[in-house]
């Protein structure tokens, strides 16, 4: 009787704190090793795993479980507009904020700083392009998220080297020196190598608009050396490829690219990585190139029509590209990412989500942050949360 008056007179938040002492010490598996558990816990959906108890969940997010692919977005603050811009031209940031979204506990978080030096100086709104937005242009590659392109208020290339978010780690770190600095260009990845393609620097230059460059970021990570650094590969015909902010999308050993968005006319090239070569790209691949494109695992290529909100698939056989679904809700579609089985479509500030591995392709909108435009998404394993 007096232990239960006493455990009665305990204070809510001294029980709690006990309770979560007593549940880390508890086995995964009662009657096997952790280790052993963990083998077999990894075999279960983590979406499971979550709901059952306290230790299971946070088994997920350890370093030492196979993570789950999420979401990783750029957003800007729904509140900003040409005239914040013009009111703070020195400020540190133009109001870019990034997000991963976990899919397990339908929440968003926010990524951690970054460096403080030198101060990150992305302005996504200018007083001087009132109907249209600056682009900040970035890429994944080898499991990070790396910011390759931006703009300054007085137009210079914001980042003279790629700026790599590793979820691992939950780190940010700056990647080697671009050779040339450069915004409105052509970005992409392929097999964990980095590309940067034509643009223009603090001012226009045929050679930089004619220019390529890679970085291995795989090689980079397991020595942390710059000297493996950016390599020159041979370039374009011409510099009609700095018109815009172009995403350059890995596919089956080649990068494919076109010179500017949405339906207008437009030329496209591929790049042949192991031969070195640029060719042009195939009458049905730039006919059908009627928005925002991406790769499945390098593999499969998608687009989503922006006037229409029809996404498509590209079958190289036949070089066409054939309708998955179709929804006004992806009309206007700026950028999209693939992977996992899902094609993630940035449409007017919100996200979307197209299941393509469905038999019957199903879409739903994933609710962004209060105040915030989504700007890009990317697809990646999961943050490790904090032991």
């Amino acid at each position: 009787m007096a232990m239960a008056e006493a455990e009665a007179s305990r204070s809510p938040s001294k029980r709690t704190k006990q309770s979560q002492k007593d549940d880390q010490h508890q086995p995964l598996l009662p009657g096997l090793p952790d280790h052993i558990a963990q083998v077999c816990l990894s075999l279960v959906h983590p979406s499971v795993l979550f709901s059952v108890c306290t230790s299971w969940r946070r088994l997920i997010y350890s370093s030492s479980f196979p993570p789950f692919l999420s979401l990783y977005a750029l957003f800007s603050s729904s509140s900003s507009t040409s005239a914040s811009a013009s009111a703070s031209a020195s400020s540190s940031s133009n109001s870019i904020h990034f997000y991963n979204f976990d899919p397990i506990s339908s929440n968003w978080h926010p990524l951690p700083s970054t460096p403080p030096d030198p101060p990150l100086l992305l302005f996504r709104s200018h007083p001087s392009f009132i109907s249209r937005n600056l682009p900040i242009q970035s890429v994944s590659a080898s499991g990070n998220l790396i910011l390759l392109a931006a703009t300054t208020h007085n137009f210079s290339p914001a980042l003279p080297r790629p700026l790599v978010f590793d979820p691992a780690a939950r780190d940010w770190a700056f990647g080697p020196p671009l050779t040339t600095p450069r915004r409105w260009c052509a970005v992409g990845a392929l097999s964990g190598v980095v590309y940067v393609a034509s643009g223009i620097g603090s001012h226009f230059s045929i050679d930089v608009a004619r220019s390529v460059e890679k970085w291995d970021l795989s090689k980079w990570k397991k020595y942390q050396v710059n000297s493996n650094g950016w390599e020159k590969v041979s370039g374009l015909r011409d510099g009609r490829f700095s018109r815009d902010a172009i995403d350059a999308v890995g596919w089956r050993g080649m990068l494919c690219m076109v010179n500017v968005k949405g339906d207008a006319a437009k030329e496209g090239a591929v790049y042949d990585v192991e031969k070195d070569t640029w060719q042009d790209m195939p009458e049905g691949m730039i006919a059908g190139w009627r928005g925002p494109v991406a790769a499945m695992d390098e593999d499969v290529m998608y687009v989503v029509d922006e006037a229409k909100g029809a996404l498509r698939r590209y079958d190289p056989n036949k070089d066409v590209w054939e309708e998955v679904f179709e929804s006004e809700r992806l009309r206007g579609a700026e950028q999209i990412a693939a992977g996992g089985g899902r094609v993630c479509v940035v449409c007017g500030g919100g996200i979307f989500v197209v299941d393509v591995s469905a038999a019957t392709p199903r879409l739903w909108a994933v609710e962004t942050p209060p105040g915030l435009e989504a700007v890009a998404i990317h697809i990646l394993h999961r943050m490790s949360h904090a032991d």
